[in-house]
């Protein structure tokens, strides 16, 4: 959880504060010099207006060049980004032909699947070949080939549950599954910080939604209490069912799931449990298995586990596991199964292909040493930005890191100067953050070298040192502190 130092605050602030107040008033003299145009909407309102087109106006376009660079190359640990040049001070972006070659910290390849693989590709292309890319018709229709359900008992048997069901997208996987679990009559209990897909199925749902405090058990009984105490609001009946949603590994904190405290605390007030391994399946736990494995938690304790593939499977989609009749019952009923295209049968191969070699089906130990790999190279590099005095948020095995940047200033800065000296990053604001929460998202790979890191950390510490992020003493420095106190 951050702590944003009150300095660090207050510049922050006044940072906004500043461009808040040069982008009012240049919309001011916009207005002025508008006048002797035209504004006839012909009875339309308008659609783009309020503080959310300002601040995509006067914020978000002086740095959308740090965001959607294209990319000419798979997502491996190095990627080819293209150079884009603007001639109206940010508004627009045209693409170059020039090509950057970078060290991939942004992308979500955890096992370094999303590259060419000696086992997976070929099994790929023959699936392409075999099926087509869209089996061009939903689930219960034409759109089940036996490499669905090849893939759904695989992923029942690899996270531990009875069966599984999979989804053409991660994102509505979380936004489709969930309003069909609970709805009218029933209370949600989800983390503060939680993923956005999460917090739309919890809204589309029409279920009373209750937060807790990250990763906070304390907070969930507190909550679990007083809501089942009260009931339902104005007529105070008991809650149809309850609901706690959490996530294995939080996307933009880089933390591990309080798990076994909530399952415990959820069970003593009998509230399902919904987990979230979006980021933690298949890379964390000794063979992959996710926080339940790493925290020596029973997946038969979790109700619904929820993933997805385009993380450490180097595919799309996503999938949810449970009961034999939670899942029978999604697919009579979830719209997301009912009227949505199937996934690509490639990319089902692909995710049949690189759990089987996480589990060593595929004859190999190739997925033990990408699973030691990934753990590796995420604390070593964590370690080694902590002794440069990076402020970086998260635990120890989660190769998701963020660097906190805070100052709007700094985000740019911090995005195109590691770009210029080959480092492709990742920065985050808001609204995917809190405002004054600000930060640099950097993504570990297996496939990663102990060479890319270094390189990487060199260029980060330099970064880091010319924008001015080193919020906390280097290991140097304390020492050196300690002596001159002894």
């Amino acid at each position: 959880m951050v702590r944003l130092p009150y300095l660090t605050a207050l510049t922050t602030l006044f940072s906004y504060g500043l461009l808040f107040a040069f982008g009012q008033i240049r919309d001011f003299f916009r207005k002025i010099l508008d006048l002797s145009k035209s504004k006839d909407l012909k009875g339309y309102a308008p659609i783009c207006l309020g503080l959310e087109d300002f601040y995509t106006r006067r914020l978000y376009l002086r740095i959308q060049d740090c965001f959607g660079r294209p990319i000419a190359s798979a997502p491996d640990s190095w990627i080819d980004v293209v150079e884009r040049i603007s001639t109206d001070n940010n508004k627009t972006l045209q693409r170059t032909t020039n090509i950057n070659k970078c060290v991939n910290l942004g992308s979500y390849n955890y096992l370094g699947f999303a590259a060419a693989d000696e086992y997976c590709t070929p099994l790929v292309i023959e699936s392409l070949k075999r099926y087509s890319p869209s089996t061009c018709s939903v689930r219960v229709d034409g759109g089940t080939t036996k490499l669905h359900a090849e893939a759904e008992e695989l992923v029942a048997r690899f996270v531990g549950k009875p069966a599984a069901i999979t989804f053409g997208m991660g994102y509505v996987t979380n936004s489709a599954i969930i309003p069909v679990l609970i709805g009218k009559g029933g209370l949600i209990i989800s983390d503060t910080l939680n993923h956005n897909s999460i917090v739309n199925g919890a809204r589309a749902s029409g279920a009373t939604i209750r937060v807790f405090q990250h990763n906070s058990p304390s907070h969930l009984e507190e909550v679990l209490r007083e809501q089942i105490a009260e009931g339902q609001p104005r007529t105070h009946r008991p809650w149809k069912k309850i609901i706690v949603v959490v996530e294995g590994i939080y996307s933009m904190e880089g933390e591990l799931c309080n798990l076994p405290e909530i399952i415990a605390v959820s069970k003593k007030y009998k509230a399902y449990t919904y987990l979230d391994e979006a980021h933690s399946i298949g890379a964390i736990g000794k063979t992959g298995r996710g926080v339940c494995e790493l925290l020596g938690v029973d997946p038969a304790d979790v109700d619904i586990m929820m993933g997805t593939f385009t993380k450490s499977f180097g595919s799309c989609g996503g999938y949810i596991a449970a009961s034999k009749e939670i899942i029978q019952y999604l697919k009579y009923t979830c719209p997301a199964h009912i009227y949505a295209t199937s996934m690509s049968p490639p990319a089902v191969q692909q995710v049949i292909s690189s759990i089987k070699v996480i589990l060593g089906e595929d004859g190999s130990n190739r997925g033990a040493q990408k699973l030691a790999q990934i753990r590796e190279n995420s604390n070593f590099f964590r370690s080694e930005l902590q002794k440069m005095g990076f402020e970086v948020l998260g635990d120890n095995d989660s190769p998701v890191m963020p660097i906190m940047l805070y100052n709007p200033a700094k985000i740019p800065a911090f995005s195109r100067e590691c770009l210029r000296q080959n480092v492709a990053v990742v920065t985050v604001a808001f609204p995917a953050t809190p405002l004054l929460l600000a930060r640099a998202r950097i993504c570990i790979s297996a496939s990663h070298t102990r060479e890319d890191l270094i390189k990487s950390l060199e260029v980060i510490s330099r970064v880091g040192d010319l924008v001015g992020i080193k919020y906390f003493p280097v290991e140097n420095e304390k020492a050196q502190a300690r002596k001159k106190v002894d």
